[in-house]
């Protein structure tokens, strides 16, 4: 079938990017799902650091390459080996599939699917399928979801079912945005009862992890962003302090444990310097692969420090999707505080000049009917 899709068609192009548009809106040939796959239409999609690191080459990845891989939609097709979810159910995307069987499967979220991984960096689907074309030519799956689109085939691995009570927008941020960053806070800060959480970067995913810190009963909940209006939301959201990296600093204001969300050595170095004795130091983000961060490894032996990587949030999505769509749900997470500009496929330029510039929290796409 053919459908609308925002394809990346060259990698590194200058900013603005409105000017330079290295995303076109293109028509796509989208072939029928194999055996273990699901065709969706898509109803709404999230913007994310993800999708402009490919784009300004801080991952490298083949193009030309259909982007996106935070969308819901509802199934409209599936393989004949597909027996557990219905043409018109919801789904969530995550981008990051697990096969089930690999070594890293089978760690509880601590490690990603090795498979899953591969096909990711490949352009493929979790068994090794393409299904994108134009004229001809291959266009490369984005983390086995290209949801910038108005419809994507995607392995069932890649699909959580929600419930129709949960909007497609809300269900969109759930499959990155919230499972990265609640995530973490759940599988890998893991704070008790009383003990302080500061957020080192308010983007959709430190968002979301202060968002869950609050859901969970953390003590204070320290925010920490350099723009003012990102450090009014977090006051909003539940934060008990707000303030800037140079007030971290000058301060000497420290959290029991601290999580690093925003993709840059010198916020996960402010992470690191806030955490307390005996606390953990979570990083979400993902920096250039060139990036290096000072760290004191006599501090992490005399304070019995800990320093913990966390990928999609530590997290199994089958089992936390559904967790924080009831969060929503209960009104304990209302991640709709994420969503800051709803756009159309067409500006999707645009809205990668707003990411790179900090100043979104979550972009998200919606589709027509």
């Amino acid at each position: 079938m053919q459908i609308t899709g925002a394809v990346l068609e060259q990698i590194g192009r200058r900013r603005p990017y409105a000017e330079s548009t290295p995303i076109s809106v293109a028509r796509v040939e989208l072939a029928e799902p194999g055996p273990t796959e699901v065709r969706v239409r898509i109803e709404a999609a999230g913007v994310c650091h993800s999708d402009l690191s490919v784009l300004d080459g801080n991952r490298v990845r083949p193009v030309p390459m259909l982007l996106g891989h935070e969308a819901a939609g509802r199934v409209d097709a599936v393989g004949t080996e597909v027996t557990d979810v219905a043409v018109g159910r919801r789904v969530v995307m995550t981008f990051l599939p697990r096969c089930g069987e690999c070594d890293g499967c089978r760690t509880d979220g601590r490690l990603p699917c090795g498979p899953g991984g591969a096909a990711n960096n490949d352009g493929r689907l979790l068994h090794g399928s393409r299904h994108l074309t134009r004229d001809g030519e291959t266009v490369h799956h984005h983390l086995g979801v290209s949801g910038f689109a108005t419809h994507a085939v995607v392995d069932r691995a890649s699909l959580v079912p929600v419930d129709d009570d949960v909007p497609a927008e809300i269900a969109a941020v759930l499959g990155c945005a919230v499972l990265t960053g609640g995530g973490a806070m759940l599988n890998a800060v893991r704070p008790a009862p009383g003990e302080s959480v500061m957020v080192v970067g308010l983007g959709g995913v430190g968002v979301a992890a202060l968002l869950a810190a609050v859901a969970e009963g953390a003590g204070d909940v320290i925010a920490v962003d350099t723009l003012p209006e990102k450090l009014d939301l977090a006051r909003r959201l539940g934060a008990t302090h707000a303030c800037t990296p140079g007030e971290v600093a000058a301060q000497g204001i420290r959290a029991s444990h601290a999580i690093e969300c925003a993709g840059h050595p010198r916020a996960f170095e402010t992470a690191f310097a806030a955490t307390a004795p005996g606390g953990r130091t979570v990083t979400v983000g993902l920096p250039s692969p060139a990036a290096t961060a000072e760290l004191s490894p006599l501090t992490m032996t005399a304070e019995a420090r800990t320093v913990i990587g966390s990928y999609l949030g530590s997290a199994v999505p089958a089992r936390d999707i559904p967790r924080f769509a009831q969060w929503w749900r209960e009104g304990r997470l209302p991640v709709e505080h994420l969503i800051s500009r709803r756009i159309r496929l067409e500006e999707i330029n645009e809205a990668m000049d707003e990411l790179a510039e900090g100043r979104a929290v979550r972009q998200v796409i919606v589709f027509d009917e």
